[in-house]
């Protein structure tokens, strides 16, 4: 009896409550977008952060300085016992030793041209510098000891180009390479030639030593904080430091989004729950006559009151569904439009939209709560 006098509600007042759902789907559209931004945009941002390089630097101690070598170096084993650390850790996204020489390139003229040289792991160091835009051919093989990149500012200072032979010296030592790729990274990595590691480690007598190691950990400022406390406990003697500049600029981006959308959400949802106030309070008023009858029947007021709050729980879920459908084609719309990402669908919005909108309805249909009130006698005697 309950859901068939449930039923009868809505088809007498169809048209108004067409109104509240129509309202309450709006709202949910713009709800579940916003939300769903939040989750998946937050989440794209952060690796689009981890493109624009390390943001946790691995380098020796003060004390790796007493054999007199400036600037102080690490032993490669250090990348052993990284590896492990790195292996139980899905938040590394990259992890590269650099070690870093003055190299001389002699020139057409006879005379040498110093250059900086760092020796790397070219498929970490790829990983960690997608936004570099390269001339010729991306370097990923450790064992590729024969070729090398070169920055775009030291092509144009030594004259070479993707396919160029390149000779380097360091004391007495000589390395003979071909430029595979010209990069341009829009720092001072134009500057700079990158070799394989061993490479590096030959031509400057430093074999099995690294200057430091960098990282690319995705997640939030605290995680990467977090994990850099935790590196640093597991490398006594070494120096972890997250790059403060990238976290600092990543929690603010993210702080002020995060805020950007609670406030709009907020809006959104009191302005949802006045449309249904104000026709949900018409309900009222055209419902007063069935109420005192129902009433006169003999109908508790408590199953009255709970009628009408399960028909306003009910316009809730039917418009919390309709508008996350709409929410999430608005929120693909808005991520390749503001932030230039493909913003997937989180199924861990709907019941949140769901349940926002049952309290909305429910809180619009305060009105409704005010027919317990009713007197049957004043009904019955047309008042």
């Amino acid at each position: 009896m309950f859901f068939r006098i449930l039923g009868q509600l809505f088809r007498a007042s169809r048209w108004r409550l067409g109104v509240a759902v129509l309202a309450v789907a709006s709202g949910a559209a713009v709800t579940s977008a916003l939300l769903n931004l939040q989750i998946d945009a937050e989440r794209k941002l952060t690796r689009e952060f981890r493109s624009l390089g390390a943001n946790v630097m691995i380098s020796p101690g003060r004390d790796a300085a007493a054999d007199g070598s400036k600037p102080p170096l690490a032993d490669a084993a250090v990348l052993e016992r990284l590896g492990p650390i790195l292996a139980s850790s899905p938040q590394v996204l990259a992890a590269a030793p650099y070690l870093y020489v003055v190299a001389r390139v002699p020139t057409a003229d006879g005379t040498e041209q110093s250059v900086i040289l760092a020796g790397t792991w070219f498929d970490q160091m790829k990983r960690m510098s997608t936004w570099w835009k390269m001339d010729g051919q991306w370097l990923e093989s450790r064992n590729d000891l024969e070729r090398c990149l070169v920055g775009r500012n030291a092509a144009r200072q030594l004259g070479v180009a993707p396919g160029s032979a390149l000779e380097l010296r360091y004391a007495d030592r000589t390395a003979k390479l071909t430029v595979a790729g010209v990069a341009t990274a829009g720092g001072g990595e134009d500057s700079q030639i990158f070799v394989n590691l061993p490479v590096a480690q030959h031509l400057a007598g430093l074999e099995g030593r690294v200057g430091l190691v960098q990282l690319s950990v995705v997640g939030a400022p605290s995680v990467i904080e977090s994990f850099a406390s935790r590196l640093a406990a597991a490398l006594p003697g070494f120096e972890v430091r997250p790059v403060r500049q990238l976290a600092e600029a990543e929690g603010f981006l993210l702080g002020r989004i995060r805020s950007l959308i609670l406030f709009t959400v907020i809006l959104i949802l009191a302005l949802t729950a006045l449309c249904v106030l104000a026709t949900m309070t018409a309900l009222a008023m055209e419902r007063r006559r069935d109420v005192g009858l129902m009433k006169a029947l003999g109908g508790p007021v408590r199953r009255v009151v709970r009628l009408f709050l399960v028909e306003a729980a009910s316009l809730g879920v039917l418009g919390g569904l309709v508008g996350f459908g709409g929410g999430m084609l608005l929120s693909a719309w808005i991520g390749r439009r503001v932030f230039d990402v493909a913003i997937s669908p989180r199924i861990e919005v709907l019941p949140l939209t769901i349940a926002l909108m049952v309290a909305v309805a429910l809180t619009g249909a305060f009105p409704l709560r005010l027919l317990g009130r009713v007197k049957p006698a004043e009904i019955l005697r047309g008042e």
